[in-house]
């Protein structure tokens, strides 16, 4: 995945100034595409130049207003093409894990307290996405494309709940390695 079609399938949601984008960024696709404001804003201008997107015509001057940008019959193709490519899992390279396996040989006196917060930082985000799901997905979506949306948000909360469960499993395994005990090295 990428940022530009990321940010296609969000200004085909809704055309938006860059602004309100980077805001719903924070708020839904970020959850599992995150991206800094500095580089939407580049993207958008990187878009707009390919001639993916364009700024709406302004009904007052522009000066001071916010440019709100719509796609284009090339940007919604170039989305479409996307979709239809093949790819395969990517393979997860997650910090925790290899710090975990380092432990393992160095031991890690500090490893039990960043799996608890570990697990509470999971705890959060699945308590996060249960409010959005409680909110916009009650009673459960019936339109092809709330349904697809949905199931987004299920992979989240899958995902999350995976965590808290291995979380939970490592602090609690009474047979832990005394490498993540914090073997003296």
């Amino acid at each position: 995945m990428s940022l530009p079609h990321a940010i296609l399938t969000a200004l085909l949601e809704k055309p938006s100034s860059g602004l309100e984008l980077t805001r719903r960024f924070d708020r839904s696709i970020g959850y599992f595409w995150s991206s800094t404001h500095q580089q939407i804003y580049r993207e958008l201008g990187k878009l707009e130049q390919a001639g993916r997107i364009r700024a709406l015509p302004a009904a007052q001057p522009a000066r001071g207003r916010k440019k709100e940008y719509e796609v284009l019959p090339a940007g919604r193709e170039e989305l479409a093409a996307w979709v239809a490519l093949p790819e395969d899992p990517r393979p997860v390279r997650d910090p925790l894990l290899l710090r975990m396996r380092a432990a393992a040989v160095v031991g890690a006196p500090g490893l039990q307290a960043e799996l608890r917060r570990h697990l509470e930082l999971h705890r959060r985000q699945l308590a996060e996405y249960r409010e959005i799901e409680e909110h916009d997905f009650t009673p459960a979506p019936t339109a092809a494309e709330d349904r697809l949306r949905y199931l987004v948000l299920r992979g989240g909360i899958d995902l999350e709940s995976f965590w808290i469960g291995w979380l939970t499993r490592a602090l609690d395994d009474p047979g832990e390695p005394p490498a993540v005990m914090g073997r003296p090295s």
